[in-house]
């Protein structure tokens, strides 16, 4: 009778390891079938898996010349396998105690030769196998079984890739949701503050008291931004994308209306040149990206204005917006889109807004283009293509 394999002494440990790759019962990748693919032909082998060893099974992430999905866990040579550290070596299994009569030898596919190499985790869990197969008894050669183990190496590189963005899509899943949850709830909150202030503003006397009134609406309405860029930032994806002919002058005619407060609360002026130009785009995604433009150009400019217009160019538009600020350093230039970042870190916010604009840029197939020269101010030109010719545009 076959000998099945004892349970290493981590079996609780390592299922749990093996179940956070998230790879079982998963469809088949080419990624993995290469690997098994090249195992069979440097060992000049019919048959080769990926093995994974569940509880009671063994399930094959890829398989050349077996035609299975998995096996019962007590007929595994792989059971074996992962007690070992090295290559696990079956010269032929009818003369193997462990194996001379499994199911797997003895019946279809009748098994005489195996070879296997433990795919384990870097905390030291030895989660399945690659391995190599044979109907008649046979060797490897010492080149053979470094090949193995290296392909093992490799096939637990792809496990890892895996892992690591089966972990980044919880983390983003868990920050949009944190950030919708911020940019909605605390919203209410905002909108209360702000019109407890218009309603305490007529009844304020003195200068001094109006200007501190200012710079708490000031205040408050950076805070409302920025509510509204975490609430942005968390519903960026492909699939809320509705592309439509949107008129440009819709877009331009709210961003007008949305910011001139808050330029004029600064002291500066908020031109909009009128166009008629009309693009095939997804109309709140361009708002989101424009409106963030034209916030980071007032944030950071402290005298003058901001202008915002659009050039025709071939079948294309440039919808440009134009600053007198502080200018960006050309070493800073490419870090400005990352989330978080802040070209002074005494600036009010959270420095979504450039970040919010890229990731938004690749969603739309947009270009954003920055010149700009330090102390005289910034351009941030985005790309779009037209639908009808632009009047009033900027020339």
């Amino acid at each position: 009778m076959s000998i099945a394999a004892p349970k290493p002494a981590n079996e609780e440990q390592r299922l749990a390891a093996l179940g956070g790759y998230g790879v079982l019962d998963t469809k088949r990748e080419e990624a993995f079938d290469d690997l098994t693919r090249i195992a069979s032909q440097i060992c000049g082998t019919p048959m080769a898996l990926v093995s994974l060893i569940d509880e009671h099974r063994q399930w094959f992430k890829s398989e050349v010349g077996l035609g299975a999905s998995e096996t019962p866990r007590e007929l595994a040579f792989c059971a074996h396998a992962i007690l070992q550290d090295k290559v696990f070596l079956v010269p032929d299994a009818k003369k193997d105690i462990r194996f001379h009569d499994n199911a797997l030898v003895t019946g279809a596919p009748h098994l005489r030769f195996y070879a296997g190499a433990p795919l384990q985790t870097p905390e030291g869990y030895a989660l399945g196998t690659l391995c190599v197969l044979d109907r008649v008894p046979r060797q490897l050669s010492e080149d053979q079984k470094a090949a193995l183990e290296a392909l093992a190496r490799q096939t637990m590189a792809q496990l890892e890739l895996r892992r690591q963005l089966k972990e980044a899509e919880q983390i983003g899943r868990y920050r949009n949701r944190l950030m919708a949850v911020m940019g909605h709830d605390l919203k209410q909150p905002v909108s209360t503050i702000q019109m407890s202030l218009m309603l305490l503003e007529p009844s304020l006397q003195g200068t001094e008291d109006k200007q501190t009134l200012e710079y708490a609406k000031g205040a408050i309405g950076t805070l409302s931004n920025e509510l509204d860029s975490l609430a942005q930032a968390s519903r960026l994806d492909r699939d809320s994308l509705q592309l439509a002919r949107v008129p440009i002058e819709r877009v331009l005619s709210g961003i007008q209306d949305n910011w001139h407060l808050r330029a004029r609360s600064k002291g500066l002026t908020l031109r909009v040149v009128p166009s008629d130009a009309v693009l095939e785009t997804d109309e709140k995604l361009l708002s989101t990206i424009l409106g963030n433009l034209v916030g980071n150009a007032i944030k950071y400019t402290q005298q003058g204005g901001v202008l915002v217009g659009v050039r025709r160019r071939a079948d294309t538009i440039r919808v440009e917006v134009w600053d007198t600020g502080v200018g960006i350093p050309e070493g800073a230039r490419g870090k400005i889109f990352e989330s978080f970042s802040q070209l002074d870190c005494r600036s009010e916010g959270l420095g979504l807004g450039l970040a919010i604009v890229r990731r938004t840029a690749e969603l739309l197939g947009v270009t954003i283009d920055v010149s700009s020269r330090v102390g005289r101010g910034s351009c941030f030109a985005v790309t779009l293509k037209s639908s009808s010719r632009a009047n009033g545009a900027m020339h």
